[in-house]
């Protein structure tokens, strides 16, 4: 390996800073995007896919960090599958994040702008969702510890204003508002809503999408073996409180069906309870900025570890594992999944199909990538079990083989759904695939067919 491909990430990443990353990298789910199944479900419908998408994510999380733990390498589901599997399984694991990395932060800096267009009309939101990525690049650019240290802070104040939120509108709550059949006439949930239902989990997942991106951080972590699996447990109890929590409060404050389809369900929540004029609707503004800032920061090291890993190992051109000489981090690979990104930011008329948003196809695209490496890695889990019981594992998954089996199965009804529902997405999902292994056919490089375990 050449000097210029070293991989130089330092472990420097302590719990709580891998909480904050576990927590951030998902918290936006709880700001937008999942209002989106509202309007395919109704809430009581999406309530009970949310239920079944939160016992998938914990299941699969306490599954997940025997990995983690046993293989902390910055690429993740990618170097779990190919340990197990070899280099196609690798590849599709890794291409499959990468989907799921690059896609999800287009939308979330909808949301930004979205947001700030509230404070500023006269603002475009694209024009700050580009102004977010500049930003935010350069600042994973700058280091990691800064990085995650400011993730950490921009984490907490989300928690604690979407803790505000559901405070400030608890007084005008019903849930009789909550399960109404809706002024606009949307059903909050029938029988013959079953394919709503089904419709709408990709909006669940969007609820706790990417908290898996721990795993990409994991090479820079002081203690991998004890601090994530700390992270990762206490990460996905506090997402499912907080996304049950904002949900109901959310749905029992008004006519829940004008929620559905906007990028800003909770301004627009509170100000049913307060009035557009309140400071408490302006706080809300300003301070919900900090938990799409924490998600959209957050993914942007998610997805340059992963495009870095896939580099180093020969999967992507080599000059993308390059190193920046002062602050130690993969600047091409933040810079190459930032220029995809803001792509998919001015790219309506590709996107926008099917009678969906551009946020909505672009959070169905980053799910897609999510649920195929859900099932790679859980797959990975009991192939690595079977073929290598002596790998030192320092966590091991609870119940097994329950656990990851029920994630595994959750997933792949996920998969098939998700596919019955958006044929487009999903045949734009694999034709990404497609290509993508035929340029690693082509242009892959021979360090690609040796697993880490083999050198």
């Amino acid at each position: 390996m050449s000097k210029g491909t070293e991989s130089g990430l330092k472990p420097t990443l302590g719990t709580l800073q891998l909480w904050g990353i576990a927590v951030g990298l998902v918290i936006s789910g709880e700001y937008f995007g999942w209002s989106y199944g509202w309007a395919t479900a109704g809430t009581l419908g999406f309530l009970v896919t949310s239920i079944f998408v939160a016992a998938m994510y914990t299941t699969f999380i306490f599954s997940f960090t025997e990995l983690t733990t046993s293989i902390p390498r910055a690429g993740g589901p990618f170097e779990y599958s190919r340990r197990a599997f070899g280099p196609v399984g690798g590849y599709l694991a890794g291409a499959a994040t990468l989907i799921e990395f690059v896609f999800a932060p287009p939308a979330i800096a909808l949301a930004i702008g979205a947001y700030l267009n509230i404070q500023f009309p006269s603002l475009s939101p694209k024009t700050a969702a580009l102004g977010a990525y500049l930003v935010f690049m350069a600042l994973n650019i700058v280091g990691v510890q800064i990085a995650a240290t400011f993730e950490l802070f921009v984490t907490i104040l989300a928690i604690f204003e979407l803790l505000v939120f559901m405070g400030v509108v608890a007084p005008g709550f019903s849930f009789a508002n909550f399960s109404h059949l809706g002024w606009s006439g949307k059903e909050a949930f029938s029988l013959g809503s079953i394919s709503g239902i089904l419709a709408a989990i990709p909006f669940a997942i969007w609820f706790f999408l990417a908290i898996e991106g721990v795993a990409m951080a994991a090479e820079e972590a002081k203690d991998p073996q004890r601090s994530i699996p700390i992270a990762y447990i206490a990460g996905i109890l506090t997402l499912v409180a907080l996304a049950i929590g904002v949900m109901l409060f959310a749905g029992g404050v008004g006519d829940w069906s004008r929620l559905a389809n906007i990028n800003d369900p909770l301004p627009q929540a509170m100000k049913i309870i307060v009035g557009g004029s309140s400071g408490w609707l302006h706080m809300l503004v300003w301070l919900g900025l900090f938990g799409l800032i924490a998600s959209f920061h957050g993914i942007i090291l998610g997805y340059s570890r992963q495009i870095f890993a896939l580099a180093r190992a020969g999967y992507l051109p080599g000059f993308l594992a390059q190193i920046h000489p002062r602050f130690r981090t993969p600047h091409r690979a933040i810079l190459a999944g930032g220029l995809i990104g803001i792509a998919a930011i001015f790219s309506d008329e590709l996107i926008s199909f099917g009678g969906q948003t551009l946020t909505a196809n672009i959070v169905t695209m980053a799910v897609f990538g999510a649920i195929v490496m859900y099932i790679m890695s859980m797959a990975a889990l009991f192939q690595l079990r079977r073929a290598e019981p002596r790998m030192p594992r320092s966590f091991l998954a609870p119940c097994f083989p329950v656990f990851p089996a029920f994630a595994l199965v959750s997933a792949v009804i996920c998969l098939v759904t998700m596919t019955w529902c958006n044929p487009v997405l999903a045949a734009l999902f694999l034709a990404i695939l497609v290509i993508g292994y035929l340029c690693f056919i082509r242009f892959g490089s021979p360090a690609a067919e040796a697993p880490e375990a083999a050198r």
